[in-house]
């Protein structure tokens, strides 16, 4: 397993087979915290698993986290081995399972939070040697050394996140934008992306991108931002140069990936070449740039503003698809009505 890993499961997931080639162990799995810490699930696993109504609750709903096991582990720093699981009383309801002997080590992260388990079986009693006692525990410390890395990046990313939200929001409230614009389209345009299949990091980049997307209204003088009419060309010609400055503004956080970027200077692109401020056409957009671009306008249309109504969803549905080829990508259009048609 590589330390570099940027995933846990995939990090794990070959240590498993290392140690079905290494001890007696027939199957191996992983654990997972999930929820507020109510139960473990399986993220990964590899050889024979039990085969029984209780594995399959499991399967489905995880190992709860208080049962004798899982209680055990979090008050341990070592892996524990169990020669015999009718013997222990951490092991009760193992034997059940068909499972006959078992070794289980707690991965735990900095603050001492238990975040999972690695668990090897066999299904008949078997006396854990000491070459596979130190094999186990090996694996077991080389991956709580990668989920504490990856626990200390996930919590820098989140604090990140918080502020750009934040930033976000104070941004909608000088804008005058109607509230809770900022996290509507954010929630839409990943509802999307997960439609499409994108990564989790893609996604993340899409969430940052979406509320940085008018950074560079800051930069707008009030009589132009705030103006309830209709802009003259000169006003028009100032309230686009925010696309610029939003960049200049956004770059200088130097942790923001190239896509959130992108969506911060796209967003207002046409993919039929009329947008600003490039002037891009067609694919040499950015996808997230064309993606949040039809959550940005639906949004807008679905809400009321002083100098308008709201649209119903079917109204702004249809303005969109009749935009299809457009202003906006089709084959994007097409799987933003598919998802915001599941959503109602």
């Amino acid at each position: 397993m590589a330390l570099s890993a940027t995933d846990l499961t995939a990090g794990v997931t070959p240590t498993l087979e290392y140690l079905i080639q290494n001890t007696a162990a027939v199957g191996s799995a992983f654990f997972q915290v999930s929820g507020a810490a109510l139960s473990y699930h399986v993220r990964a696993a590899t050889g024979e698993m039990p085969d029984s109504p209780q594995m399959q609750a499991i399967a489905a709903h995880g190992l709860p986290a208080d049962t004798p096991l899982m209680r055990a582990l979090e008050g341990s720093a070592h892996a524990l081995f169990f020669d015999d699981t009718a013997a222990a009383p951490e092991t009760a309801g193992f034997p059940d399972m068909g499972v006959a002997s078992l070794a289980a080590a707690p991965v735990h992260d900095a603050r001492g939070r238990l975040l999972g388990a690695f668990l090897m079986h066999t299904f008949v009693p078997h006396a854990w040697e000491r070459p596979e006692s130190e094999c186990f525990t090996l694996v077991a410390t080389t991956v709580a050394a990668l989920a504490g890395r990856l626990s200390a990046e996930e919590a820098a990313l989140a604090a990140r996140e918080e502020a750009l939200r934040a930033l976000g929001l104070a941004l909608e409230a000088r804008d005058g934008e109607t509230q809770g614009h900022t996290d509507r389209v954010a929630q839409l345009a990943l509802a999307v992306g997960r439609h499409l299949g994108w990564s989790e990091t893609r996604l993340r980049s899409l969430r940052w991108g979406a509320y940085l997307h008018d950074i560079g209204k800051i930069a707008i003088p009030d009589a132009v931002l705030l103006k309830p009419g209709t802009f003259t060309p000169e006003e028009r010609a100032v309230m686009e140069t925010h696309v610029v400055s939003g960049l200049t503004f956004a770059q200088a956080l130097t942790f923001l990936p190239p896509d959130a970027l992108a969506i911060i200077t796209d967003h207002h692109e046409r993919w039929d070449g009329r947008g600003y401020p490039n002037g891009k056409a067609g694919e040499r957009i950015s996808e997230g740039g064309r993606l949040f671009a039809l959550c940005d306008v639906f949004d807008a249309l679905t809400s009321a503003r002083p100098y308008k109504s709201a649209w119903s969803r079917e109204q702004a549905l249809a303005e969109l698809q009749a935009q299809a080829g457009h202003q906006f990508d089709p084959a994007l259009v097409a799987a933003f009505v598919t998802v915001v048609d599941g959503m109602y």
